[in-house]
Order: C-alpha cells, then structure tokens, then sequence
C-alpha cells in the first residue's frame, strides 16, 4: 500500500481534493516549530513598542524589566539622535549671497555641501535645480543649495551657467561650470547623480555611469577618426614617394 505521507506528485493532487490526509509534519518540523514559538515568546513586549509606548506602559513592568527597559530606551535614543542627524537636510535649500559663507563655506565638518549658482531664464539652470531637488531627498546627509547667481556674484558670465560647486570643510572639492561639464541639455538625473558620486559627495547605488555607452561610441569614434587619419597620412606619404 501505498504511503499516504509519501512526497509523490500523486499524493499531492490527492490532497489537494480532501482524499488523503494533510501530510503528517516530521518531528524536527514540529520541534524547530516549537522551538521558534519559545524564542517569540521569550522577546519582552517592551523590546517591539516605541519611546512613546513605553512611557506609557510604565505601571506595567517589574523592577528588571524597568531596568532593562532604561537601557533599551537609552539605545532606541541614541539611534534615534543618529538617525537625525544623519538625514538632517533633505531638501534643496535657497540661500543668498549673504548667507554663502555661513552655509556654504563654513558649513558644518565633514559635511558635503553642493551649491548650484543659477539664473531662473536659463532653461539648463531649471532642469539642474529640478534634479538637485530630488536628489537633496535621496541624499538627506549631503546639504543641497541654490543661489541667484547674481547675489553671490556680480557680473557673471552666462556661458558659465549653470555653476555647481562641491564643497566639503571650506574647501572646493570638484566643479562644474556651464552647460557642457554639467552634463548638456539633456541631463538626466541618473548622469547628475553618478557625476556628484564620483567626487565624493553623495554615496549612490548605481552600479555604472548612464553615460558609459555614449562614453564608449565616443571614444571608438575618435579612435576610427584616428586611425583613418594615420592611414591617410601614411598614403600621401607613399604617394610623394
């Protein structure tokens, strides 16, 4: 006769339609089973609530629990505190002339600063502050600004816009300045944010430069004009020969 707990695909089928019995769980099943019941119930109720649910839920606990729950809301505190400060921007910030040395030079140690001098009719200069602005919430630890090109600088070539500097302790780390080393009128987002990862500025999570095609077409491009000036070179010179 056949085993009713056999792992066949026959079996299966036939207690899908109520025939046979649901397979009997071994007995290491039932025991892990067992086991991890024991460990759930072993987590203190206090260790899944919030700062919150524990002030309220004071009355409740014995003397070791309320000892273990200072030392518990002391870490919940602290990873609190961190997290906060590690997300303490997010958000693309207007500042004017002004405020440049506070915010910008002076900002806070190891702290990134990107700064994007701007003149809103120039359509490049909108798109750049577009996308600083989603990436200023991507990358709440790195300080995004904005400022009217004007106030900060007098008389400032419009060839030269957009301008974005990247700062870190007083100091400029990298820089970019009109359309062309700010990445053209098509700039998109992904090949923003890859450019402000290569200086350091922000960590990202892509795995590659979007532009790493276009890179390459250009580069085999320039090769194959290269090569074909060489050969035309070397014929002309057979040629006088």
């Amino acid at each position: 006769m056949q085993d009713p707990n056999e792992d066949t695909e026959w079996n299966d089928i036939l207690r899908d339609f109520g025939i046979l019995p649901p397979k009997e769980e071994s007995k290491d099943e039932i025991e892990e089973m067992v086991l991890r019941l024991q460990k759930e119930a072993m987590v203190k109720p206090f260790e899944k609530m919030t700062l919150a649910q524990l002030k309220e839920a004071e009355d409740e606990f014995d003397e070791e629990d309320m000892q273990a729950i200072e030392t518990y809301r002391k870490k919940r505190l602290q990873e609190w505190k961190a997290l906060k400060k590690k997300q303490k921007f997010g958000e693309l910030r207007e500042i004017s002339g002004n405020q440049y040395v506070n915010e910008v030079t002076n900002a806070e140690e190891d702290v990134w600063v990107i700064t994007h001098l701007y003149r809103s009719s120039i359509p490049m200069c909108l798109l750049v502050n577009q996308h600083l602005s989603l990436l200023a919430r991507k990358f709440p630890e790195t300080k995004f600004v904005k400022a009217i090109v004007n106030s900060c600088i007098q008389h400032y070539h419009d060839n030269c816009l957009p301008t974005i500097f990247v700062y870190k302790n007083g100091q400029i780390e990298a820089k970019f300045i009109g359309i062309i080393e700010c990445g053209g009128i098509n700039l998109k987002l992904e090949e923003l944010e890859w450019k402000l990862a290569e200086v350091g500025a922000i960590q990202t999570d892509l795995e590659e430069n979007p532009r790493k095609d276009i890179v390459d077409m250009m580069v085999s491009s320039i090769r194959n004009t290269s090569i074909h000036d060489d050969s035309d070179s070397s014929n002309s010179d057979n040629d006088t020969k």
